[in-house]
């Protein structure tokens, strides 16, 4: 698939079908990862990858309580402070939000170790570098993922996930955790949200702003 199809076509994709991500595609996806920036040239970057459904339900336990604490919020109110596509789209992920991880089958867990500084308390802008650097890592799976045919869909964690996960998986405490990153085929009635439509001569700008 040639490089601007691919940026063209990644979508984030909420429902899956059954077929399975063979081991030897997900690694040729994961290596991805090692191709992005990264800071200070280290690629500290792991991965666990968590596969049947009992599994990966165990370890994302605590998205029920927590998605159910957004939702007691309601949908409506979010209505109020949110443009149309925005709100479109959040109808549509909220709801998802654990069944789309647990669908897939293939639930990838991104680790980076993060030197230094804890992540929430930056000494400076630069102390963040490794969390940009993951960053970095997870937008290029999710493009090799799209050039494989493959659909994906993560979940940033919200209140206790990352310490649960962390502890559930053994992770190192020097390692923080990125997202929950589902990995899979995505189902023929797959819905894909509207995107924005944007005007690229409009968002640059020449010396100023």
């Amino acid at each position: 698939m040639e490089f601007y199809e691919v940026l063209n076509r990644r979508r984030t994709i909420r429902d899956f079908s059954d077929r399975e991500v063979s081991n030897e595609v997900l690694e040729k996806v994961l290596d991805a990862a090692f191709k992005a920036p990264t800071n200070d040239h280290l690629r500290q970057l792991e991965f666990v990858v968590v596969r049947g459904q009992e599994n990966i339900t165990r370890l994302i336990s605590p998205i029920t309580e927590n998605t159910r604490k957004i939702q007691q919020a309601g949908l409506e109110a979010a209505g109020d402070t949110m443009d149309e596509d925005e709100h479109a789209m959040f109808v549509d992920a909220l709801p998802k939000q654990q069944r789309m991880l647990i669908q897939s089958n293939c639930l990838v867990l991104p680790f980076f170790r993060q030197k230094d500084y804890p992540l929430c308390r930056p000494a400076g802008q630069s102390s963040l570098n490794y969390f940009a650097s993951a960053w970095a890592a997870v937008e290029n799976i999710l493009l090799a993922a799209t050039a494989e045919g493959l659909a994906c869909a993560f979940r940033i964690p919200i209140g206790n996930e990352p310490e649960h996960v962390k502890q559930a998986v053994g992770a190192p405490d020097e390692y923080e955790f990125t997202c929950f990153l589902a990995i899979g085929y995505g189902a023929t009635d797959a819905h894909i949200c509207k995107q924005k439509e944007i005007c690229v001569k409009d968002r640059i700008h020449a010396n100023v702003w």
